[in-house]
C-alpha cells in the first residue's frame, strides 16, 4: 500500500455470495486462534495476489464449492475489478496480527465469521470473511474487503 493510495476507499465484496444454507452446524466450534490467523490471512493473501496477477484461477480453486459453483474465474476478476485497476496490493498483512472486531463464532447455518482489520498505515485493511465446512475443510462462502484510510 503506497501513500498515492491512502486518500482512496475500495470496496471489494461479493454481496452476491452463494445462497445456500449449509449443513447444521451442532457439532461445529470455531477453530483455534492459530488456524483463524491462518484462515484470514491465507485467505487475504490468495485475494490479494489475484488481484495483482489478474488470475483469479487459485483464489476460485480455494473457495468453497457452493462458492465457486456460483462465481467463476471471470466472475471474481469483474467483481473485484476496482482493486486490480487500482493496483492495490496488501501484502503487509502477512506482517501484522488481526484485529478482530466481533466475537468468533459458528452460526446455526454452519458459517463461521471472522471480522476485523490489520492495523497498517498509511490505509487500514478491513476484512469480513465467511467459511463453511466445504470438501472437509473451512472454506471460503463469503468474501468482503475494504481498503481505506485510517482514522486518527
Amino acid at each position: 500500500m503506497h501513500s498515492r493510495r491512502s486518500a482512496l476507499f475500495f470496496a471489494g465484496a461479493l454481496a452476491l455470495a452463494p445462497m445456500v444454507v449449509a449443513a447444521p452446524a451442532f457439532a461445529l466450534k470455531p477453530p483455534a486462534p492459530e488456524l483463524q490467523e491462518v484462515l484470514i490471512k491465507a485467505s487475504l493473501l490468495t485475494f490479494n495476489d489475484a488481484n495483482v496477477t489478474g488470475n483469479y484461477s487459485v483464489l476460485h480453486a480455494k473457495l468453497s464449492k457452493p462458492f465457486r459453483d456460483q462465481f467463476p474465474p471471470e466472475k471474481l476478476k469483474e467483481g473485484f475489478k476496482a482493486f486490480s485497476d487500482a493496483h492495490i496490493d496488501f501484502d503487509i498483512v502477512v506482517a501484522k496480527p488481526p484485529v478482530l472486531t466481533e466475537p468468533v463464532k459458528v452460526d446455526d447455518n454452519g458459517r463461521l465469521a471472522l471480522r476485523g482489520y490489520f492495523d497498517t498505515r498509511p490505509s487500514r485493511v478491513h476484512y469480513d470473511l465467511s467459511f463453511i465446512m466445504s470438501e472437509g475443510e473451512w472454506k471460503l462462502i463469503n468474501l468482503s474487503v475494504n481498503v481505506k484510510p485510517v482514522e486518527e
